[in-house]
């Protein structure tokens, strides 16, 4: 399985990128994206930006990631979905049900 890992771009040269985030600094291939600026945040696979992330997506995406490594450690994950803890979680908008299906 292969997890998309948040990276802010430090440096762009050509297509690639020197990028920070979760398992320190690394070389990036942009060559999916037009090369967004310094200071974006990309979704990485695989040391490849498959596309360009909000502040706010990129933060949700690290939290998930920390919860995924709480969990397997037998933590408590509520503090890193305090949006979820008092509602049940809703699909987005393009995986609910019409009315027709």
């Amino acid at each position: 399985m292969c997890l998309g890992i948040p990276m802010r771009i430090e440096v762009v040269s050509g297509i690639q990128a020197q990028c920070v985030g979760r398992g320190g600094p690394r070389t990036v291939s942009l060559a999916l994206l037009d090369p967004p600026p310094v200071g974006a945040w990309v979704l990485v696979h695989r040391d490849t930006a498959h596309a360009v992330l909000s502040a706010d997506e990129a933060h949700q995406i690290a939290q998930a990631l920390e919860a995924l490594d709480t969990a397997l450690d037998g933590g408590s994950v509520d503090h890193l979905f305090a949006d979820l803890v008092d509602r049940a979680p809703e699909l987005p908008p393009h995986l609910r049900r019409t009315p027709e299906s």
